[in-house]
């Protein structure tokens, strides 16, 4: 693999993370502007509204923090990319478990609704970081 093409899959994995932190923090945003609107405070879409937003600021500030550290590579610093990018494909399965355990508490321990919203905004952002870390890794194998 080319220097070049490892850069243009890093800027385009990026890209994806930075569209998919924006999208997250319109649709939170929306859903509490709307929550608010119509004089509504359900629980479930609340949290589900801070748990998007607030994994939309974080993904977005890691875009950011890692959009000017971006060079070329070598073999070896390909290689550590890609072992770190399976790390948080592992970490990303670990959140949709931990949202699992939130919303399955949550809702058996007397339907705390609230808890049952967080759980299911956390399972969305893994999933969502999942697939877009998945995608690079796909890349990377394709292009090693």
């Amino acid at each position: 693999m080319w220097a070049d093409t490892l850069l243009s899959l890093e800027r385009a994995h990026l890209l994806r993370l930075l569209l998919w932190a924006a999208a997250s923090i319109v649709v939170g945003t929306a859903l509490l502007a709307l929550r608010a609107r119509q004089g509504d405070t359900a629980p479930l879409v609340r949290h589900l509204a801070i748990q998007t937003i607030a994994w939309g600021v974080v993904d977005a500030a890691i875009a950011g923090v890692a959009w000017p550290q971006l060079t070329l590579r070598d073999y070896a610093s390909a290689l550590a990319l890609d072992r770190f990018l399976w790390l948080n494909i592992g970490l990303d399965a670990g959140y949709v478990g931990v949202g699992l355990t939130l919303a399955l508490c949550g809702w058996r321990l007397g339907r705390r609704l609230g808890l049952v919203g967080a759980g299911v905004g956390v399972i969305i952002q893994g999933l969502a970081l999942f697939v877009l870390d998945l995608i690079l890794a796909a890349q990377l194998r394709a292009a090693l």
